[in-house]
């Protein structure tokens, strides 16, 4: 059986549309992450407070990382049995899954990764569907 994903991901949502002998069904993965903060140059505060502990921001930034990587799981569960595999998404978190895909060994069932700003379910499915039509 020829299973075809596409899904469009970024870090509060995945849009997963699997293709199966002509059968388009779309899921919807919402990650229930709160909006994350990254400090870069000066502004970063200290990493340790001064009894030695891990700072408010470290333990804000594990807890984010911990919650992506739950997210990420459950969208992969949803991709292991595919032959062929689309990544789509505005930013970061198309390249984020595709790292997690590639250490787990799925690597090899992406055959693209295109960046898409937003879009409806119904234009991901269609987007995801082009795709593979032409590809066949």
């Amino acid at each position: 059986m020829n299973k075809q994903v596409g899904l469009w991901i970024d870090h509060r949502q995945a849009v997963i549309v699997t293709i199966v002998e002509r059968e388009v069904e779309i899921k919807r993965i919402t990650s229930n992450i709160e909006k994350h903060v990254r400090y870069s140059g000066k502004d970063t505060p200290t990493t340790r407070t001064q009894s030695g502990g891990d700072s408010a921001e470290d333990i804000r930034d594990r807890r984010f990382d911990n919650h992506l990587d739950q997210y990420y799981d459950e969208v992969i569960s949803y991709l292991r049995d595919a032959s062929s595999i689309l990544l789509l998404g505005p930013g970061e978190a198309k390249g984020e899954l595709h790292k997690r895909l590639t250490d787990q060994h799925l690597d090899g069932q992406v055959v693209g990764i295109e960046t898409k700003d937003k879009m409806t379910d119904v234009q991901i499915a269609l987007e995801v569907q082009q795709y593979f039509q032409k590809a066949s």
